[in-house]
């Protein structure tokens, strides 16, 4: 596993705001980048959405290979860093909710049968309401 909870004996905030993750970018950096804040984060125990629209929705895609520089990833891994689809499984292990935007699946083309396992399908309402009191990134 990339991320694991807070070692015992740090002290960890008892409830931390939710943070929502709005990944709008179809690019490779942003999208790994995306699932690095969400993983941390959901390892620190916060609650966090990630809500992909638009070009971001490849990111949530069983196969994420149409991302824009997708062939970076090779570079990432050979240089120790992790790669696209270790943060996606740590992520989805330590509990970050995925949704996909239904409009902009719509928008980009794409087939709700191509998402990768454990993905919603769902609103910009439900993203806002899963962020509710907390942060807002876009990427």
């Amino acid at each position: 596993m990339i991320f694991h909870t807070m070692p015992k004996g740090r002290h960890v905030s008892a409830s931390y705001e939710p943070l929502g993750i709005l990944l709008i970018s179809g690019t490779h950096e942003r999208a790994h980048y995306a699932f690095v804040l969400a993983a941390g984060a959901a390892a620190l125990g916060r609650p966090t959405t990630v809500f992909a629209t638009n070009a971001g929705c490849r990111a949530l895609l069983a196969d994420w290979s149409k991302l824009s520089g997708a062939e970076r990833e090779s570079v990432l891994t050979s240089r120790g860093v992790a790669g696209f689809e270790a943060l996606r499984e740590a992520a989805r292990e330590l509990g970050v909710r995925l949704l996909v935007c239904e409009a902009g699946m719509v928008a980009e083309g794409l087939e709700t049968a191509a998402l990768w396992p454990g993905v919603e399908v769902a609103g910009v309402a439900s993203f806002l309401a899963a962020s509710e009191g907390g942060q807002i990134i876009s990427l």
